[in-house]
């Protein structure tokens, strides 16, 4: 793909993720109020995407439970802020091996392991636009956890957001994972535009070096639509790099906590500096209704009950 500067860009917030950051900063957002609190100030500031998970509200840790994705949904559904819904189907493939010496069986506390059903329950009932795709298996940070994304899972999990009329957004951690999507692609499983988004700078995936971007972005087909982000420190820098590389922006306290060295920010501050730095580049940021239109989706209502 050659080197040309977007200059329509649409801006994806990353609202609260999965990660341990809640101990951290006390303005990640944890119940399904302040989830869609945040994902509706974010569009309000200009994000015409917001990413979606859902934690225990008792514990701030992550869940897969399909009425906490459903409340969150409906209470940005039922506020008067536009945005595309983009709900997380990553969960359900956690592998948290039980040690070097003895790795069987599993670590149960840690060890989520779900069908392609099951794990994309929530979706088939909040219909949202877009829903993620991990295109991999790959190591997770440190220990002994491993993102687990069997290519017969992939096959499948496309398979039902297709049914579903779901757009897949890929997430793409290292070039193989491109790779494979542009196989699900030829086989039919993902509609065109293909959605992408290039996850940088998280170990052990792609490093976030412009060099590695660039290998990135050259693997993304040119007819297919990204966006590219990183974490921690280089998060900021992101936005300008991704829109030069000619895609779009993810910004959110999924991907970093700070709005400059040691002062914490909330999901809308993120998005108003990715705003500035987009507009201050000479490109325009696009809504909701744009958005739709470039990826081929519709906005739809929840499943009945």
């Amino acid at each position: 793909m050659p080197l040309t500067m977007n200059r329509e860009v649409f801006i994806t917030c990353a609202v609260t993720g999965s990660g341990d950051t809640t101990g951290k900063s006390d303005k990640v957002p944890v119940t399904p109020a302040q989830i869609a609190e945040a994902a509706i100030d974010a569009a309000r500031a200009g994000a015409a995407v917001v990413h979606c998970h859902v934690r225990d509200p008792q514990t701030g840790q992550p869940s897969r439970d399909p009425a906490l994705f459903r409340e969150v949904t409906e209470r940005i559904r039922d506020s008067a802020t536009d945005v595309v819904l983009n709900l997380t189907a990553g969960m359900g493939g956690d592998l948290v091996l039980g040690g070097v010496k003895t790795p069987l069986p599993p670590d149960a506390d840690g060890t989520d392991m779900a069908g392609a059903t099951e794990r994309l329950a929530h979706v088939a009932d909040c219909r949202p636009e877009i829903c993620t795709l991990d295109c991999g298996t790959m190591n997770f940070g440190h220990g002994d956890y491993i993102m687990t994304n069997s290519t017969a899972m992939l096959v499948e999990m496309a398979r039902q957001m297709q049914a579903l009329g779901v757009k897949p957004e890929i997430e793409a951690f290292d070039t193989g994972h491109l790779w494979f999507a542009k196989h699900l692609a030829e086989q039919g499983l993902i509609d065109s535009p293909a959605l992408v988004q290039l996850c940088m700078g998280i170990p052990w995936g792609a490093p976030d070096d412009l060099n590695t971007l660039m290998a990135m972005v050259n693997n993304v087909p040119e007819n297919w639509i990204f966006s590219a982000f990183s974490i921690g420190r280089n998060a900021m820098a992101y936005p300008a790099a991704a829109v030069l590389a000619g895609g779009n922006v993810r910004v959110g306290l999924e991907d970093n906590l700070y709005l400059s060295r040691g002062v914490f920010a909330t999901n809308a501050q993120l998005v108003e500096r990715a705003v500035n730095v987009v507009e201050n580049m000479g490109s325009t940021i696009i809504g909701p209704d744009t958005v739709r239109t470039l990826l081929g989706v519709a906005k739809r209502a929840p499943m009945a009950g």
